[in-house]
């Protein structure tokens, strides 16, 4: 690679160290190196490398006034050699420059290909090394050797599929791409320059004056200038590829704004071929009117006329886009010649017959009577507006062939800008020429001179000789009121002027013809609307659109057939002006967001520029027609509203998503400014479920309390060798919040490696959440095999519960018959999953296999898998609860499966019990009111019971009642329980008694030195003291669940106080015995206690 090199540019280098690599952004010569001796200026910056300062030195010197050196170093994002000399790196293989960091290295230099696409069709991606690739410790038997290691950090390696795409054929190889001119200037140019400016610019001017006429152009011209500003800006923010305004607006706004823009876009395109056309028709009707050539009548003529001429446009589209566009440059030449031909005309001597018609070359008389307006019955200043702006739209012809650009980036915005900049400058030089040479009413009698001694009105046309006098009463053919082919009078040659009506309008329509199914492919592509997706599909080289290009012929021709135009003209006029606003909208939108991703290389814009230009385009919807825009946006509204529900798979980092990101920021910063308030409480969970997947039931009783008003989050604890555990976690992160999203479940998902489970839901408890959206409630699913389990694991179960009270966060408990966990049935079904996979390629092993030889080896093969007795299985839909053939439930336990959905369920018209039989707050009143609120509990009455005295009951139901009344918590009944201190009957303790007895010590049966022993080795055993201590609360938990039992056990859910266990006082095992026989044979139990801080409260 050869650098350009000079004196002040340059690297030490040593004949005594042959491996320094010389790090230049510079061409070496023997000259520059010798210059570079001889200059002793000092270094601004200088900085060493990275190996050994006593084997290799590097220094990189800057000075002032070299960094034009470096312009000419990057050409879109790659190398360039400047010219021909040469350079050391040039001798040298990869290793030679990987050795200059001290030794071999996977690390990757930087390089574009790393940051492509996927399917980029300017070049292959590249996978740079991963962080784990190059952060882990190489295995013992790999090493990185020269053929390996320099070649990925360099960027040549590839992955296999990479590899296969760079042998196939380059899919731009012989395609038209066109350049600035060509591709967006021409285009633009003729768009602009309609007809508008042969017919009717001479009567805005005579309407309007040449003054307000200037003023009107100027207006229109701001309009679109702001819009290509904005425009420029978006196009210069990342590679651009086809789909023009519709491109430009879903990425950066995103699929709901590109979607229903996208598809009015298009529809206006094709709708204004047919106006376009039906207007070239028109003119060539009148010229057969005038010569007696009739073929029908004169509808009929513009359908037939215009018939053929959109089939011929047709096939010139079809064609391919080469010809298109050579098209694009002849009509351009006839257009150019036709304006040139007026300024031409207005220098050239008029004669008597165009002196009656009202041209008199310039006069300072008529500029000055012209300047003022005069402005007929019915027509105003936004009337006259009106009907001229359409005539400065089209800017978006170049944009909306991007993908047929050579660089959209530096074409869209300079041959916009330019090409505004001309037609403006055209637009305002007839504008004023017209109205300096032609009057606005005459005659056309050459005999109208005025005679000496007759009396005139004072007119510019009075003072050149002719008398114009009687159109004041009566309305004359002549002048720029009153003619629409004065620029062909006024012109060198007349039939000039008409070729050039016929080039813009054939341009235009050509230009809007090739517009509409580009723009509509890119939208079939994006899959926004499915069923628009059989016209994604291009042919040829170019990717044409043929399918577009039928669908907007036959739109086309429905249009020019029913010819009425006049009515539709206005809606297309406001849906164009609709893109422009959503362009200036998504300039503003984007540099509002803030968001680092938006570094436009056109400079020129601004944001509020951007949005002022909005609104404007908005108000001149209005001021063209008030019911087309109103049209206009309902349509936008329906189709936003359609993509919304639809909820296109696509992300594009559109600002929509960058500003929901800002203000969710701002929105947490400004709640932590915030006092918590009891009025505002709502249960923030977060719920341990593992895999989300894999406890459905208790995500989903949480969700039921948490959805729409509080945080949930699914928390995961990696347990195991740190290396595995991180790596395991990191994969599957993305993959069980998409489950969650799919599944429509709001919540978070979040997952932490750690040593063992406790310290790891320890980390979660403390650093979960943001500012105020933090957790106040812990969720658990009850530990239904504990009596199967390890000491350490009830230990850490029970100590989960410990810190959680300990950071003062609330505890909830769930327990269900059969257990939570299904992750059995996740495992089950993958392996059916997979030998249905295996079963499908026998099958097609088969069918491909006809030969005899080795055809039996594979139908045996066949025929033990049939013995598995495996049916297809429906594809899975979330995780695979709902997927599981109901013939392979017996083998997984149904009851499981069933018991993991039944919180999905409605639940029919019930009971939830809610047993409050300790004050925490309210949290355990709270949940269950909560409950009720949702659909699939609404049908369930609140029951609450309460602990009191026998002798007291009714007073304290009444008490109760006010409480619950002041709370505005309605409820069925109230129970008061006033026999909850007796003594459980003996079946009950007996069975308490017998669960607990291989966790008892019995200390007391054996000597002191003994049991001091068992009391060290065993600590988590429950001793005859501490059973002694807690006998009554062991007896009031054995008699709860008598209670429970004979109150609650139809209810659908009972939500019950959580006993809380003293820290070391109360021994793990004990606790969780009182936790078993609480909730024993029961319906679904919340084992709930809050943080004893007020949840409720009866002030307003």
């Amino acid at each position: 690679m050869s650098m350009n090199n000079s004196s002040n540019v340059f690297l030490d280098a040593s004949p005594n160290h042959p491996n320094r690599f010389q790090v230049n952004v510079i061409n070496e010569s023997h000259e520059s190196i010798a210059a570079a001796d001889g200059n002793h200026d000092p270094p601004h910056y200088e900085e060493t490398s990275f190996v050994d300062e006593a084997q290799n030195r590097l220094r990189i010197s800057f000075r002032p006034g070299n960094q034009e050196r470096y312009d000419n170093f990057l050409q879109n994002g790659e190398t360039a050699k400047t010219d021909a000399s040469f350079h050391a790196y040039d001798s040298h293989t990869n290793t030679y420059y990987l050795q200059t960091f001290g030794h071999n290295t996977m690390d990757a230099v930087p390089k574009i290909d790393y940051y492509r696409n996927t399917g980029s069709i300017s070049g292959a991606k590249m996978n740079r090394p991963s962080l784990y690739e190059i952060h882990e410790q190489l295995a013992k038997n790999v090493a990185v050797t020269p053929g390996s290691a320099d070649r990925v950090a360099n960027g040549d390696g590839m992955s296999g599929e990479e590899q296969t795409e760079s042998k196939e054929e380059d899919p731009n190889a012989g395609t038209v791409k066109f350049g600035w001119v060509k591709g967006v200037l021409v285009r633009c140019m003729l768009n602009i320059w309609g007809v508008m400016l042969f017919i009717r610019l001479s009567w805005i001017v005579g309407e309007a004056g040449i003054g307000l006429g200037v003023i009107i152009i100027g207006l229109s011209v701001v309009v679109t200038t702001l819009t290509g500003i904005s425009m420029s800006a978006i196009c210069t923010n990342g590679v651009v590829r086809g789909g023009g305004a519709y491109y430009l607006i879903s990425r950066s706004l995103g699929p709901e704004f590109g979607g229903s823009i996208g598809l009015i876009f298009a529809f206006a395109n094709a709708v204004a071929v047919a106006m376009y056309v039906v207007g070239f028709a028109e003119t060539v009707v009148d010229l057969l009117a005038e010569s007696n050539s009739m073929m029908v009548d004169k509808t009929n003529d513009i359908r037939i006329i215009g018939s053929i001429t959109v089939v011929i446009l047709l096939g010139i589209s079809v064609a391919g886009m080469e010809w298109e566009a050579k098209a694009q440059v002849i009509l351009l030449v006839i257009l150019l010649i036709a304006i040139a031909n007026f300024f031409i005309g207005t220098v050239i001597p008029s004669n008597h017959e165009k002196k009656s018609r009202g041209f008199f070359n310039y006069q300072a008389s008529i500029f000055a009577e012209n300047f003022g307006p005069s402005f007929t019955e019915g027509e105003g200043f936004f009337s006259v507006f009106a009907i001229f702006f359409p005539a400065a739209t089209g800017i978006l012809a170049g944009a909306n062939i991007s993908g047929d650009l050579e660089d959209p980036q530096d074409a869209i915005p300079r041959g916009t800008m330019l090409a505004i900049l001309i037609t403006t400058v055209a637009y305002i030089g007839v504008a004023i020429c017209v109205g300096a040479c032609v009057v606005r009413d005459a005659t056309g009698n050459v005999n109208d001179t005025i005679i000496s001694g007759m009396s005139c009105n004072g007119s510019a046309a009075c003072g050149l000789g002719y008398d114009f006098s009687r159109c004041l009463g009566q309305k004359c053919p002549y002048g720029l009121m009153n003619n629409f082919q004065v620029m062909s009078m006024v012109s060198g040659f007349g039939p000039l002027i008409t070729a050039g009506i016929f080039s813009a309008t054939l341009s235009s329509a050509l230009a809007s013809l090739v517009s509409a199914p580009k723009v509509f492919q890119a939208l079939c592509k994006d899959n926004i609307y499915k069923a628009l997706q059989f016209f994604a599909k291009g042919y040829g080289k170019n990717n044409e659109p043929l399918r577009g290009y039928i669908l907007t012929f036959i739109i086309a021709m429905a249009f020019i057939l029913i010819a009425e135009l006049n009515t539709i003209a206005p809606i297309i006029s406001n849906f164009f002006l609709a893109s422009y606003a959503l362009i200036n909208f998504s300039c503003f939108h984007a540099s509002y967001a803030k968001s680092p991703g938006w570094r436009p290389a056109y400079g020129i814009y601004n944001m509020w520029v951007s949005l002022f230009g909005a609104i404007l385009c908005c108000g001149v919807m209005f001021v063209i027609n008030w019911w087309a825009a109103v049209i206009t946006y309902v349509i936008e509204f329906f189709l936003y509203i359609y993509v919304t529900y639809k909820k296109p798979d696509v992300n594009w980092g559109s600002s929509t998503q960058a500003l929901s990101y800002v203000s969710a920021l701002d929105n947490a910063l400004e709640l932590t400014t915030v006092e918590d308030h009891v009025k505002n409480f709502r249960p923030q969970c977060i719920v341990l479920t593992g895999g989300p997947m894999t406890r459905p039931a208790l995500l989903d009783i949480t969700h039921a309390f948490t959805k729409n008003s509080g945080l949930c989050i699914c928390c995961e604890v990696y347990v195991g060798p740190r290396k595995e555990c991180v790596k395991e976690m990191n994969s599957g992160m993305a993959k069980k919040q998409a489950w969650l999203l799919k599944n429509k479940i709001k919540a978070f998902y979040a997952a932490v490696a750690a040593d063992c489970f406790r310290d790891g839901v320890r980390s979660l408890l403390q650093a979960s959440g943001l500012g105020r959206m933090k957790p106040n409630t812990m969720v658990i699913g009850f530990k239904k095999n504990w009596r199967k389990a390890p000491p350490a694991e009830i230990e850490n179960y029970v100590g989960i519960i410990h810190d959680a009270f300990d950071f003062e966060i609330g505890v909830v408990i769930v327990r269900i018959s059969q257990g939570f966990d299904i992750s059995q049935v996740l495992q089950v079904q993958d392996e059916l999953e997979k030998l249905e996979q295996e079963r499908l390629a026998l099958e097609a092993a088969i069918k491909d296999n006809e030969c005899e030889e080795g055809g039996g080896g594979i139908r045996g093969l066949f025929k033990k898998a049939g013995k598995l007795n495996i049916t297809k299985q429906v594809p899975k839909k979330d995780s695979g609860i709902n997927t599981i053939q109901s013939m392979h439930v017996g083998e997984f336990n149904q009851r499981l499966v069933e018991a993991s959905t039944q919180f999905k369920k409605k639940q029919g018209k019930g009971t939830i019990d809610v047993w409050w039989l300790f004050d925490d707050g309210g949290l355990t009143l709270l949940i269950p009111y909560i409950l009720t609120l949702r659909k699939k509990w609404k049908d369930c009455k609140l029951r609450i019971y309460v602990g009191g005295k026998i002798n007291r009951i009714e007073e304290e139901k009444i008490a109760m009642a006010a409480l619950l009344s002041k709370f505005r918590i309605k409820f069925a009944d109230i129970h008061i329980i006033g026999d909850i201190n007796i003594k459980p009957n003996k079946e009950s303790w007996k069975f308490f008694e017998e669960m607990i007895e291989p966790y008892r010590l019995h200390e007391s049966c054996k000597d002191l030195t003994t049991a001091e022993k068992l009391k060290r080795e065993t600590p988590w055993k429950i001793t005859d003291s501490e059973l002694e201590a807690f006998k009554e609360k062991c007896y009031r938990q054995v008699r709860l669940n008598e209670l429970l039992q004979e109150h609650s056990r139809a209810a659908n859910l009972i939500v019950l106080s959580l006993p809380v266990a003293r820290k070391a006082t109360i021994s793990d095992t004990l606790y969780m015995a009182w936790l078993e026989i609480l909730t024993k044979n029961l319906p679904p139990v919340l084992l709930v206690r809050g943080n004893h801080k007020n949840v409720l409260t009866f002030y307003s």
